[in-house]
């Protein structure tokens, strides 16, 4: 298990792809020189994060000449820094946004129980009740919790995958929330949700199956220039410069979508976390859900992660200007988190319980008065065609990837009676390493990895041992983001392949390790 040509093999037939899945250094030269060579593509992509890879999938799943471009990392934007649950609707409910929240419930199951059971699990969602109003704060939330398992019902999630609400004790509130404070604590509401193992885990994985359906995904490159009907590349690797027609060009740049189409108007807001150890919550592993003082329907959650870490979000604040590619956290959003989740806690978390901070950027579509609170604006999404032609999907959420790269991929062909008008099959397309939830346990790997590797995981601890990262991450994860996961540089395996690059201290200690991924893996990184 050695050369990369046996790694695309077992790709392939695990994936279950009519072509190799792995993306590497040496498959992205390949596919630029053929791009320079092509002439024109059927579809030619923009954006690397999880709505762009996901149209990547379905265009090339339907049989459609695909390439995408991406000038960072997959997942560097918005996708990474999501809070990594897969939401089934219940917010969208109390807006009555009903339509949005019967899509969040279908795309829920269909990442649950298809595409995606090893990369997701159930939550439970724990929302402590308090003297005074504990009885009529608990009817009411537990009323919305039965709203949203009736979408569950109806969209047919089993509940053996999703189990219904209902109301604990104290004692079962606390051993669950052992970091909760039990002076006037009468009980607790317990709803279950989806959640990812990791977001940007999802994004490869999306990516990699789209490669094994015969799409281009190649990062490191900018789209300079765009119009309908192509574009003008720069490889930021090499400095070569290089035009693409294409019949079709879509814009999945999210809050950077205005940038390549002046025509499309965003209000963007910003959703921030805090990142805590797990121990500092007493290795809870549910989500503690917190009602914010003075409203009915938003809440703080606490959302246990990967590394022993716990993240807290999250905030709603309106982003005017030029988008950052990187977003940062604000002091009074750090004091805000920490204040609501404290009402809960019987040992407050200060500012030196916070190791890190993230912060994601939401591509909402603009409401008709600018003075809208973008926490009300709405999640739906759009496909819309600039005046040059171009198709830029804005909105939406990622736990409705699927259902907005169908219908890009679906305006895409109504604008051309040439293209063949296949149905899309992504309902019903696992992505790599999918294995059936009831047979995970099955596969001969240890837990973590099959948690994040599902039916690959054999092959990647079958790889040499070499120098761990920090936290138990294995030289055989950093190789395998190197020989399949297309990492170019050692940030792209810390950052975003594992994670660890969220806590600083994590970060720094991992980079020697990063590096001797690369060269066991025969690669020269790419400078940050």
């Amino acid at each position: 298990m050695h050369g990369v040509g046996h790694h695309e093999d077992v790709t392939r037939i695990l994936g279950r792809t009519p072509q190799t899945s792995a993306l590497s250094a040496a498959r992205r030269a390949r596919e630029l020189d053929a791009l320079a060579a092509a002439g024109e593509v059927d579809v030619l992509v923009i954006g690397g994060g999880v709505t762009g890879t996901g149209i990547a999938l379905d265009a090339a799943a339907r049989g459609l000449r695909t390439v995408l471009v991406e000038r960072h990392d997959l997942a560097h934007g918005t996708s990474r820094f999501s809070s990594k649950l897969v939401h089934g609707g219940l917010r969208y409910l109390a807006s009555r946004q009903i339509g949005i929240a019967r899509e969040s419930a279908v795309e829920r199951h269909i990442l649950l129980t298809r595409t995606a059971p090893h990369l997701t699990r159930a939550l439970a969602q724990v929302v402590p009740l308090y003297d005074p109003g504990a009885l009529t704060k608990g009817a009411y939330i537990g009323f919305g919790y039965e709203l949203g398992d009736g979408l569950r019902r109806a969209v047919r999630t089993p509940g053996s995958v999703l189990h219904a609400p209902g109301v604990i004790s104290p004692e079962t509130a606390r051993r669950l929330a052992p970091a909760l404070r039990g002076e006037s604590l009468r009980g607790a509401v317990r709803g279950w949700d989806g959640q990812l193992v990791d977001d940007a885990r999802l994004v490869v994985a999306v990516a990699r199956t789209a490669a094994g359906h015969g799409a281009s995904i190649i990062t490191r490159v900018e789209a300079v220039s765009v119009d309908g009907h192509g574009a003008r590349l720069h490889d930021l690797v090499t400095g070569q410069t290089l035009g693409v027609q294409a019949r079709a060009v879509v814009n999945a740049t999210g809050v950077w979508a205005g940038e390549l189409d002046p025509d499309v108007r965003l209000r963007p807001s910003r959703g921030t976390h805090l990142i805590v150890s797990t121990e500092r919550l007493g290795g809870s592993d549910v989500s503690l859900t917190v009602p914010i003082p003075g409203s009915s329907s938003r809440f703080v959650f606490t959302l246990p992660a990967v590394h022993g870490r716990t993240y807290i979000g999250l905030t709603d604040v309106p982003v005017d200007g030029p988008m950052p590619d990187v977003a940062h956290a604000s002091a009074d959003e750090i004091d805000y988190l920490l204040g609501v989740v404290n009402t809960v806690l019987a040992s407050p978390l200060t500012r030196e319980d916070v190791l890190a901070t993230y912060a994601g950027m939401r591509p909402l579509l603009a409401a008709a008065h600018d003075d809208d609170e973008t926490s009300d604006l709405s999640r739906r999404h759009e496909i819309l065609e600039s005046a040059s032609g171009v198709l830029s999907v804005v909105g939406g959420k990622l736990t409705t990837y699927r259902r907005m790269a169908e219908d890009a991929v679906d305006a895409v062909i109504r604008r051309d009676p040439a293209f063949p008008s296949h149905p899309s099959p992504t309902r019903a397309l696992p992505l790599v390493g999918a294995w059936p939830r009831p047979r995970l346990g099955e596969i001969d790997a240890a837990p973590r990895l099959v948690r994040r590797y599902g039916a690959e995981a054999p092959y990647v601890a079958a790889l040499a041992d070499g120098p761990w990262a920090a936290l138990g991450v294995t030289a055989q994860e950093l190789e395998w983001g190197v020989r399949v996961e297309g990492a170019l540089s050692v940030d792209d395996l810390v950052d975003r392949r594992t994670r660890l690059g969220l806590v600083p201290a994590d970060r720094e200690a991992s980079m020697d390790a990063a590096a001797a991924a690369f060269a066991r893996a025969g690669v020269d990184p790419l400078e940050a």
